[in-house]
């Protein structure tokens, strides 16, 4: 038997006992790759509704109600309890001095589901940094399975409506939900990126990484969406300063290239790009009716928290609220039409900005308890990366994506169904952020626990 063939024959047996090891993990990685389902064309309104992979979260989070019954997850402490137990609290008393508290209950069980139950089961189910790589490789592959189906619609023009022509790239998930495609396009792109960069991986990882990087700035960019672009520039910024200067500059450097190719050299969507690169600065000399409805609501978020200031008008609280709270540039709603469906007017139901839509609903209460369990978060990660301690690669990956998500905030909220990845990636960001505490059991560099 040769040398190859007796290093490669264990493998079957190996990867049988990994599943077997790590089999809860498997509705984690369906609660990623079930958003490859399309959604029913022509049904603007499905994105509001539970979807396979909200149905996967649950799964996973009854999985890990039950391996925590039996003793097999890694413990919470008081740190760990607090960061991811404190959203309860603020969404419990939203929920009790709403004015209506029956019609609050549905945002409760919503934002209990993304902002506690799923980030929670993350944190005691992943145990390593290999379970890890594997979860944010899901997100990779989601990225790219969406982006192609994305440019695809852009070529063909079967695409949303945009300016008249349908090339909007959206993927699966339709005109209602424009901000769906971008969102996972981003989130892939920014974990390629950090992989791309990271130290400690193969030099065949990285360059792997690097390509599906660069593949994925294409559908990014024809999703036409500002707030994604804004969000994604600032992680990969961040990443590439965590990285190191000499590893940043290779990537710029590429993406540069890339850029030039793309909208330069082939002209792809050149002059939409431009204008809609440009009316991001249009707030006050010509902005666009989407620039003029979002900061009107804005207003009408902050209108509303200055009525309740400590909790609120309550959770679903904002679309009942919002008429008389906003001036008369308020727009009726924001058209839609285009990948398979007719023309239809999405009703403005958000600020489009998470702070301001808590800040609204929840109050002071509740964005204390969800926005600064976040930026706990964050500053315990950056500080873990700075001491070196742990696997690089995974503190790159959670950061970036952390880090793109509260950016994205400022311009968006919770809808849709690529909502639940929210929760998953705030559990991979407590993964990282919070390591186990020597002594504990199973605590390892490369397996955290919350202390």
């Amino acid at each position: 038997m040769s040398l190859a063939a007796s290093t490669s024959a264990p493998r079957l047996p190996d990867l049988a006992g990994a599943l077997r090891r790590h089999w809860p993990l498997l509705p984690l990685a369906a609660t990623v790759l079930f958003l490859l389902a399309p959604l029913p064309a022509g049904d603007a309104t499905t994105s509001g509704k539970v979807g396979p992979a909200d149905a996967a979260s649950l799964l996973l989070v009854l999985v890990c109600a039950v391996q925590a019954l039996r003793g097999r997850v890694r413990p919470l402490g008081p740190l760990g309890v607090l960061v991811l137990g404190a959203p309860a609290v603020g969404l419990a008393v939203a929920t009790m001095t709403a004015g209506d508290p029956y019609a609050a209950l549905p945002g409760f069980v919503r934002y209990l589901q993304v902002f506690v139950l799923v980030p929670a089961a993350v944190v005691l189910l992943v145990p390593d940094a290999r379970a890890f790589r594997l979860a944010a490789g899901c997100f990779v592959v989601l990225a790219l399975v969406q982006g192609a189906v994305g440019v695809v619609q852009y070529a063909t023009h079967t695409g949303a409506s945009y300016q008249g022509e349908d090339i909007r790239a959206v993927g699966t998930f339709g005109p209602g939900d424009v901000m769906g495609m971008a969102t996972v396009v981003a989130y892939g792109l920014v974990v390629a990126t950090a992989a791309a960069l990271a130290p400690g991986l193969s030099r065949r990882v990285r360059r792997t990484a690097g390509v599906c990087a660069l593949v994925l700035v294409v559908p990014l960019v024809l999703s036409f969406s500002r707030g994604a672009w804004i969000a994604t520039v600032g992680a990969a910024v961040l990443v590439m300063a965590m990285a190191g200067i000499r590893r940043a500059l290779k990537v710029l450097v590429a993406l540069a290239a890339a850029g030039v190719v793309l909208v330069g050299g082939l002209g792809v969507g050149s002059d939409m790009v431009a204008e809609r690169l440009t009316s991001i600065t249009q707030v006050s000399s010509a902005p666009d009716q989407s620039v003029t409805d979002r900061y009107t609501m804005w207003a009408a978020a902050e209108s509303m928290w200055r009525e309740r200031p400590a909790v609120g008008v309550g959770l679903k609280g904002f679309p009942a609220h919002r008429d008389g709270h906003s001036s008369l540039g308020l727009s009726s709603g924001s058209d839609t039409a285009g990948a398979g469906q007719g023309y239809i007017k999405q009703p403005l139901l958000s600020p489009h900005n998470m702070y301001l839509l808590i800040l609204s609903e929840q109050g002071l209460i509740g964005l204390l308890a969800l926005a600064g369990g976040w930026l706990a978060l964050l500053v315990a990660g950056l500080r873990r990366y700075a001491t070196g301690r742990g696997t690089r690669d995974c503190g790159l990956i959670a950061t970036g994506l952390l880090v793109w998500q509260l950016t994205d905030f400022l311009y968006a909220d919770i809808g849709g169904p690529s909502t639940v990845l929210t929760g998953v990636i705030i559990g991979l960001a407590a993964w990282w952020a919070l390591p186990a505490a020597s002594g504990l059991p199973g605590a390892a560099a490369d397996r955290p626990a919350v202390r």
